[in-house]
């Protein structure tokens, strides 16, 4: 697969060629992470950082709250790798500082070691110290101390004149099963395609800033289909990963769903199809996924009503149930004011009655707390969860977005104790 990359150079978008020129603005990185992010983890370089100027830490924040990022530049201790991963850095990216005094005290699996080679041997310092050694040798040092790899072919970088796929059958010995990436030269989908054939990422900037290469043919790259007429299985999902129907793609209704993070297919009656066009049933894209073996799509989506089926259910297997269905339903009567809500609905007064809510998510708490049967919990815990929805719902909050919280916690490292709060006076 592709891992797009934000290079930052005070607050902008930038793109370097070998280190060193400025080759491209490319302004707020922000409508840049809208579209990169389509395509799973974004690289996201702080230039400044690593030069010792300045950083763009806030901004990176920004791009954090997006979409998963992998965080490097200017990385130089335990502490500061630390606090970007607790700030929901996907992984770490250290250079410099990747060293087994400092690997060790981070987790592995969430970290890359950033190995810039020119011509074969290891620089440092923003590329601008040669350290003689081969980045071979410090791969095989650092084995088992990082998850990944990310070797940038300097003398490539920005160029646009193609990759060192020669040098990647050495690479990947040396990596010992840890994921590889490489950057530097990646300027068609050919490379791409040979890249992930070895088992191999593609880090790319400067093709994709210039247009040289589409953001969705870089995604397709990999792809390949034993069907007679060439189209990809896409499965439909909403943001929970349940399958609301089955599609079918090509590459020109890749090229329109990612142009406009809708959700476009092909129709194997109509040709180019935008979901909802005509029924108001239109979909956000938020995340395009390769299966494994890279002959089909998963589309992640939010689905407006009236549903993905053309029988205007939730799927194509009927309405959805549970926690989706809850959801459904009290988002819709809170978007449509409270007073639309059926009269005499307790959903209606607690919409509109943000104290009683407020009372009801207590008690049921506490009668969580107190039961003790398997029924008793999941009676209790029903009670809770349809409060709980109750107010997300008036507050506009998704599933969805409480569940990015949720993983975002399972990413944090520094843990608190945990400690009950203490409780005021007449709780």
């Amino acid at each position: 697969m592709i891992i797009p990359s934000i290079d930052l150079m005070g607050g902008q978008a930038v793109q370097l060629v070998g280190g060193r020129e400025l080759a491209l603005e490319a302004g707020d990185p922000r409508p840049l992470m809208e579209r990169f992010r389509l395509a799973g983890e974004v690289a996201v370089i702080d230039l400044d950082a690593a030069l010792g100027q300045g950083d763009n830490s806030q901004l990176i924040e920004d791009l954090l709250s997006m979409g998963p990022c992998r965080v490097g530049g200017g990385i130089r201790d335990v502490e500061t790798a630390l606090g970007w991963l607790d700030r929901g850095a996907a992984k770490v990216i250290l250079g410099t500082m990747a060293r087994p005094d400092v690997l060790g005290e981070l987790p592995s699996h969430r970290v890359i070691a950033a190995l810039d080679a020119l011509d074969g041997e290891v620089v440092v310092h923003g590329w601008r110290t040669r350290t003689g050694e081969s980045v071979e040798e410090r791969m095989r040092e650092l084995r088992g101390l990082v998850g990944g790899f990310l070797v940038t072919f300097v003398e490539r970088e920005g160029r646009l004149g193609g990759t060192a796929s020669e040098r990647v059958g050495a690479l990947l010995e040396a990596a010992a099963g840890a994921d590889l990436t490489v950057a530097g030269g990646v300027a068609t989908t050919a490379q791409i395609a040979e890249l992930h054939r070895l088992g191999v990422d593609a880090q790319v900037g400067m093709a994709i800033y210039t247009g040289r290469l589409d953001l969705a043919d870089c995604m397709a790259a990999p792809m390949r289909s034993d069907r007679p007429d060439g189209l990809w299985p896409t499965v439909v999902c909403d943001p929970q990963g349940r399958a609301l129907g089955l599609a079918y793609s090509d590459s020109e209704s890749l090229r329109e769903a990612v142009r406009r993070r809708r959700g476009v297919y092909h129709s194997r009656s109509r040709g180019l199809w935008v979901k909802g066009e005509s029924s108001g049933a239109t979909q956000r894209l938020l995340r395009v996924d390769l299966d494994c073996d890279a002959d089909a799509l998963r589309f992640v989506v939010t689905q407006e009503a009236p549903g993905f089926c053309h029988r205007e259910t939730d799927t194509c297997w009927g309405e959805a149930w549970g926690l989706a269905r809850l959801e459904r339903t009290l988002r819709s009567r809170a978007r449509d004011a409270p007073e639309v809500a059926p009269a005499g609905s307790y959903t209606r007064r607690l919409l509109s009655d943000p104290t009683l809510l407020a009372a009801k998510l207590s008690e049921e708490a506490s009668e969580l707390a107190e039961a003790r049967t398997p029924r008793e919990v999941a009676w209790e815990a029903a009670d809770l969860l349809y409060f709980t929805f109750t107010a997300m719902a008036r507050a506009g909050v998704s599933l969805a977005e409480v569940e990015a919280e949720l993983d975002r916690r399972a990413g944090v490292i520094t843990r608190r104790p945990g400690d009950a709060k203490p409780r005021g006076k007449g709780s």
